[in-house]
């Protein structure tokens, strides 16, 4: 998570939400959560974020706001990211190091980008495959 963040504030982000059991920069009782700290170099501290129990409420809660979501994960729907365009706010679903995006919240989703794999692994670490999408979304 800490790369996430710190990419997410490099790459001029507003926010980023945390879902399930997604590790937070800080537990309900303040302490800082040293892991992702070391990580983040601090964007954990001047990133906003937000935590959500339920990623199906948060999916709703976007989509009343016009966001479009876009999963990262690989699926019959799933377009190359470098050919995926979008012209309005996008909030970028990333799934867990295992199982990916749940095959549920796929079917929520507007859009569905995957970074093709030329190797014998068929994925990435999340914030490997994050930083790649993000800076692939913004067009950077």
């Amino acid at each position: 998570m800490g790369s996430i963040f710190r990419t997410a504030e490099g790459a001029g982000l507003k926010k980023v939400y945390l879902t399930g059991y997604t590790p937070m920069p800080k537990d309900k009782f303040e302490r800082v959560n040293k892991e992702i700290a070391k990580t983040a170099l601090g964007a954990e501290k001047i990133m906003e974020w937000r935590k959500f129990d339920n990623l199906e409420t948060l999916i709703s809660k976007l989509k009343k706001e016009n966001f479009e979501i876009v999963a990262l994960e690989q699926d019959r729907r799933a377009v190359d990211y470098r050919k995926a365009k979008f012209d309005g706010d996008i909030a970028l679903i990333l799934g867990n190091e295992v199982g990916g995006v749940d095959p549920e919240i796929i079917q929520l989703c507007d859009h569905v980008i995957e970074i093709p794999m030329r190797g014998e692994k068929e994925s990435l670490n999340v914030g490997v495959a994050a930083g790649i999408a993000i800076f692939r979304l913004l067009n950077v």
